[in-house]
């Protein structure tokens, strides 16, 4: 079992001593069920710290968004911050490493064991519990999710709630960590990895381009996916060109000769080429946290769209995204034996 008093006690010594300017981390939510991130900035505000299976959200997107704000500020305070980060946080800490994003001492990883649970899918709880509405979810033993209702405490098996991607996760336990807490399990036996998008390769074999077609043509468009990836950072994305001003004397033939990749309008072609290019983007450094498919208003499976990407990358290169910082990224390195068939 976790102890998240050890985890406050620690957070709290951090930010006492000044080792740190600030702790990333989890606080219950008035919204809903689900945590919600919040930086923690004083000693005392560290008593709010929660760590449970309630936190699903990848809080590497929050060193990103830490480094913008930074540099926006011009701020000098050359201290690390620290973060709360579950196995699949670390692993997206550990390519943004790899890319030089940040350097190592700017951050203090905090890391926590899932041990043999996860994270909840609030789908699958609502399925599970037929209308009762969720108020509280905690661990309960070392397998099981203990769910309050109105009608009290109930014992629920963690597999059959938890997130698809916790049930194939390959590395529940985070390598990259400057204090770890909770036990290091490897052998979870929940679902081997790859499982869904296999069964769906399988499943959608003569008709795959019209499962996806649907679900493109289903695409408003609104970049919830990208703005939660901790992996989209760029500062201009092809999507959405930010150095090319309109002003009053600019002529209609510039702005025709503007170069635009994709068009803005939730068309199929237009979402199709979007999705497409961003899951490219996204071959050898996704991690499978799924934060993308779990925000998108339409439930359009991305998850399945970036780990085909990711089991290409383990079974044709045996490269998996986030498992070791000092590694050349998968598109920078290269072996003699790596598979050449595709060359004419």
């Amino acid at each position: 079992m976790i102890d998240v008093a050890a985890i406050k006690a620690h957070a709290k010594a951090l930010l006492e001593k000044g080792t740190v300017r600030a702790v990333i981390g989890y606080r219950n939510s008035t919204a809903g069920l689900l945590a919600e991130p919040f930086v923690f900035t004083g000693p005392e505000s560290v008593d709010d710290l929660i760590y449970g299976p309630s936190c699903v959200q990848n809080l590497a997107l929050y060193l990103v968004n830490d480094k913008k704000e930074r540099a926006h500020h011009k701020s000098d305070d050359a201290r690390p911050v620290a973060v709360v980060a579950k196995g699949c946080d670390a692993r997206a800490i550990t390519v943004l490493l790899q890319e030089k994003h940040f350097l190592r001492e700017a951050i203090h990883v905090i890391g926590v064991s899932c041990e043999g649970t996860g994270v909840v899918d609030t789908k699958k709880l609502a399925r599970k519990l037929g209308g009762k509405h969720a108020v509280e979810i905690d661990f309960d033993g070392g397998e099981a999710f203990a769910v309050t209702t109105a009608d009290g405490v109930q014992s629920l098996p963690a597999a059959e709630i938890m997130a698809e991607r916790c049930l194939e996760c390959r590395g529940a336990h985070p390598q990259l960590a400057d204090i770890a807490f909770g036990e290091a399990k490897t052998d979870r036996a929940l679902h081997t990895p790859f499982q869904a998008v296999k069964h769906k390769m399988k499943e959608e074999q003569d008709n795959r381009w019209s499962f996806w077609a649907r679900q493109f043509d289903r695409c408003l468009r609104c970049y919830a996916c990208r703005s939660v990836c901790p992996m989209c950072y760029c500062e201009e994305c092809v999507v959405d060109s930010i150095q090319f001003a309109v002003l009053p004397d600019t002529t209609a033939e510039e702005k025709a000769n503007r170069i635009k990749w994709i068009e803005r309008s939730p068309n199929r072609s237009e979402s199709a080429m979007y999705h497409m290019v961003r899951a490219i983007h996204l071959a050898g450094r996704c991690i499978d946290c799924a934060e993308c498919e779990r925000v998108c208003p339409v439930n359009i499976p991305l998850r399945l769209l970036n780990t085909r990407l990711e089991m290409e990358a383990f079974e044709t290169f045996d490269y998996n995204p986030g498992s070791d910082m000092n590694a050349p990224t998968l598109t920078s390195s290269f072996k003699d034996t790596d598979p050449n068939s595709f060359i004419r």
